[in-house]
């Protein structure tokens, strides 16, 4: 069972991308004009996508991947067009709609099957790889840990996922409330220092058999965050 802490954030990351900002991350990943801030944010984005799919293997065919916190399902696409079978699931209905209307209607070998709902739920079966982008991001160390051993349950060899490295520059950055841009600024992020990150997953009982792997940090403007790989020994 989850902490009450996070079912409490849960709720607060739904209420931002399901009402509060829907419109807003709908322009940001699509190739509309933004801002130069967004902008920047934007890139981050899909040079993180690209790292986290880098630590895939090149051919995915007959590989079940569960994209866990899919948003409008970028990741997912190119993943099944690796020949992936890909589970993606969001907490946002509304990404989730999104998500659907840019589905390709070519995707090779591959498939999606997209699920709004929570992505820890174990009913969504076992795969291959997780994969996390940017869903872990907003919460406390102990609840990110324990969200990960979840994640880990599912997965029969990694969980490739992303945190907020503690940094100055971000530290800055939630400073002045700039996290996420303007009226719509999402909930706070959490950054943790790498060596707290890496303390805590091995101390957890549940993540025993697990260790980081391979790592990476992405850095373009007011996107910060780091890709880790856990992997099963």
């Amino acid at each position: 069972m989850m902490s009450d802490s996070y079912l409490e954030r849960r709720g607060e990351i739904e209420t931002y991308f399901d009402r509060t900002a829907a419109h807003a991350w709908q322009k940001l990943t699509s190739d509309a004009p933004v801002s130069g801030i967004r902008a920047t944010v934007r890139a981050g984005r899909d040079r993180m996508r690209s790292t986290l799919l880098s630590f895939l293997p090149e051919d995915l065919r007959g590989a079940r991947i569960l994209d866990a916190g899919c948003g409008t399902g970028a990741l997912a696409v190119e993943a099944a067009k690796r020949g992936a079978d890909v589970t993606a699931v969001d907490i946002s209905p509304t990404l989730i709609g999104i998500a659907k209307e840019r589905l390709p209607e070519r995707l090779g070998h591959g498939r999606i099957h997209f699920i709004a709902g929570d992505m820890l739920d174990k009913k969504h079966g076992t795969f291959d790889h997780v994969v996390a982008m940017d869903s872990l991001i907003h919460y406390s160390l102990p609840d990110m840990v324990g969200m990960l051993a979840r994640l880990a349950e599912m997965s029969r060899s990694g969980v490739h996922f992303t945190y907020a490295p503690r940094t100055p520059a971000l530290a800055a950055m939630h400073f002045v409330g700039k996290a996420f841009p303007r009226s719509d600024r999402s909930p706070r992020i959490v950054p943790h220092a790498t060596s707290s990150l890496y303390r805590g997953i091995s101390r957890s009982e549940h993540l025993g058999d697990w260790r980081p792997g391979r790592n990476a940090r992405v850095s373009s403007g007011f996107y910060i965050s780091h890709a880790q790989e856990l992997k099963r020994t």
